[in-house]
């Protein structure tokens, strides 16, 4: 039973021993490790604190990244809209154009053929007038070959002219 039961020397000594341990350790293991826990700690809310600080920055700069984004949609949808103006701009300057030369090319050419009709029409008036006279002529030299019968032809002639 002894080993069942300690002796009070034993009990003294492992006291002893005990206490020696928790000075030692105290003084040389104590000390080290809660300043060791205490460093861990403050490491933990440091990144903590970062992380939280680099969360706002994230936030801000998705805000300023939206704005910008925002902004470069309503400059691209300006420029769009520029574009689209001049375009229309351009496409209509040019119909226009088109159609004032188109309006000169047509005067130009209605006057052409009048005065080509005019030039025709004046060829053609000459040409019956020749015809005509050389006509009249042949007839003339064939039917008036007596005197007389002339003279009275120019009465007649004369007769159913009015002078004006």
């Amino acid at each position: 039973m002894d080993l069942i039961t300690p002796s009070v020397g034993l009990i003294f000594w492992t006291a002893v021993v005990f206490i020696i341990l928790l000075v030692l350790l105290r003084s040389l293991a104590w000390k080290p490790i809660l300043s060791a826990v205490k460093e861990r700690e403050q490491s933990i809310e440091d990144a903590l604190n970062a992380a939280k600080k680099a969360k706002e920055e994230m936030a801000l700069l998705n805000a300023q990244n939206e704005k910008i984004m925002k902004e470069a949609r309503a400059e691209r949808d300006a420029i769009l809209k520029e574009a689209r103006e001049m375009k229309e701009n351009i496409i209509n300057e040019a119909k226009n154009s088109a159609t004032v030369e188109a309006n000169k090319l047509i005067e130009n050419a209605k006057s052409a053929i009048q005065n080509e009709k005019a030039s025709a029409m004046a060829d053609i008036k000459n040409q019956v007038g020749q015809l005509s006279i050389e006509i009249a002529e042949k007839i003339l030299t064939k039917e008036l070959s007596d005197k007389s019968a002339q003279e009275a032809l120019v009465n007649d002639v004369i007769d159913q002219v009015k002078f004006n």
